[in-house]
């Protein structure tokens, strides 16, 4: 079963037990706490309509529908317990405190009750969903698509090692090595090519884990078979040596499991990336609509300025390799590129005159809210470039594809601290400031990148 549609069931499952919570609390709430006759009301109906959409905005701020086949029961568990206390104490602080009560006693009865009620009624459909995921993908209906790295003997130890698990979870669709020449795992595995044919492989056969097994002579190489693989959303796994052990780089999450660090160089916690998308929808749809009339008065501009379309639309690389349109108002005459893929420059013939006053002050990007709430791009986040530069500054530094890791932005922190770049050169340079916000992000950091974004436009100091 696909991510989005386990998504989807576990989706109504709280949605419906959220709704059954609610319609008994309100039920308890009035013939016991209140002792009055329980009476449906317009207060009950838009309770029992809003409340189970703010459990499931709740939830998933908490990061509970991020990557479901990798929940495990606890891991459940203890989002629904902190998710329950979380939730009653902003459900009593917005709709219960103004209520009428014979004393402060009424008040803790409150919080208990629908604590324990929505505690109760969420939980066991929760529990029974994910031991029925868990014990499918143990018997091998959901499992993960796994390439193993290496052929040497490390590997096959890697390899029956996994295999031989009682509850395994690893589907081995065959293995890569990076020599040409080990080929130990060929009589156990499907050989699919060398370490250079990677990136084909990971799409043709929607790869979902990577396990590196290398002798320790290769491990020179490990920075760039890591570097092709952190461009996607692919669980990446290695063998550590003991000093990876020592120094307490290797995190045991399963008894059953052998012994592999996890490369994870996410770092913006989940609930700060679900917090983060809420508002890339949010002010998205907020702009577009109080943009309305300048959109009006800048699609005029555009369409007297010079013949062509009013929107300009250019194929560029988004989250995880994946292509999009990037929408923006036309700032340049007509087959710009005629010779070729072109950057723009200070004093660039192509511009237009009213190109250029968009351009200064960052108005030819309006557009891209639409890109935001399509999914394609973020508020914040390195500038989408097209497959052509990317290939160039690749051969020169194959590291830029760590930056497809996330969302693209309509603005980033290269783009404040260097702006447009004008060659491949100046490229790599705003690349470092893209690189370093990747490797730092946060929310607070996104604010600031905003912020000085504002103060750009203001001043009119883009190019």
């Amino acid at each position: 079963m696909k991510q989005r549609h386990l998504l989807s069931i576990l989706i109504f499952i709280d949605w419906f037990t959220a709704t059954i919570a609610w319609t008994s609390f309100y039920y308890f709430r009035k013939t016991i706490i209140e002792r009055k006759e329980f009476v449906t009301s317009d207060t009950f109906y838009l309770g029992a309509i809003l409340v189970p959409i703010a459990w499931l905005l709740l939830y998933y701020f908490q990061g509970t529908y991020h990557n479901i086949k990798r929940h495990y029961r606890f891991k459940l568990l203890n989002l629904t317990f902190f998710g329950s206390i979380i939730g009653t104490i902003i459900i009593f602080f917005t709709l219960l405190l103004d209520d009428q009560i014979d004393g402060y006693k009424s008040y803790y009865n409150l919080i208990f009750l629908i604590f324990s009620i929505h505690f109760s009624f969420a939980v066991i459909p929760r529990m029974i969903f994910i031991t029925i995921l868990v014990k499918s993908i143990h018997s091998g209906k959901f499992r993960f698509k796994t390439l193993l790295i290496g052929g040497s003997e490390k590997a096959v130890e890697i390899y029956n090692e996994l295999k031989d698990l009682p509850k395994g979870i690893h589907h081995f669709v065959g293995f890569v090595n990076i020599n040409g020449v080990d080929k130990l795992l060929e009589n156990q595995l499907k050989y699919l090519g060398h370490a250079n044919d990677l990136n084909a492989i990971l799409r043709d056969l929607e790869i979902e884990e990577v396990i590196i097994a290398l002798e320790s002579l290769e491990h020179g190489k490990l920075k760039s078979i890591v570097g092709k693989l952190e461009g996607s959303a692919i669980r990446i796994r290695i063998l550590p040596d003991l000093y990876d052990i020592l120094s307490g780089h290797v995190k045991m999450t399963n008894i059953f499991s052998p012994l592999l660090i996890e490369v994870n160089t996410e770092t913006m916690p989940i609930w700060q990336q679900s917090v983060k998308r809420f508002l890339d929808v949010l002010i998205s749809i907020v702009a577009l609509i109080l943009l309305i009339p300048l959109f009006c008065v800048l699609a005029f501009a555009v369409a007297f300025s010079s013949k062509g379309p009013i929107l300009f639309l250019q194929e560029r690389i988004g989250l995880n390799g994946k292509t999009f349109n990037i929408i923006k108002f036309r700032t340049m005459f007509v087959d710009s590129e005629k010779t070729g893929p072109q950057l723009s420059s200070s004093n660039d013939p192509r511009i237009t005159p009213v190109g250029r006053i968009m351009r200064k002050l960052r108005l030819d990007e309006f557009p891209q809210f639409m890109n935001v709430l399509l999914g394609d791009m973020s508020l914040v986040g390195p500038r989408p470039e097209r497959q052509f530069y990317i290939d160039k500054i690749c051969e020169i530094e194959p590291q830029y594809l760590h930056l497809t890791k996330v969302r693209p932005g309509i603005t980033s922190w290269g783009q404040v601290k260097f702006g447009y770049a004008e060659n491949v050169e100046q490229m790599l340079e705003r690349m470092k400031f893209d690189l370093l916000y990747l490797k730092n992000r946060t929310l607070a950091l996104d604010f600031k990148i905003m912020l000085y974004t504002l103060l750009i436009v203001v001043k009119a100091k883009g190019k």
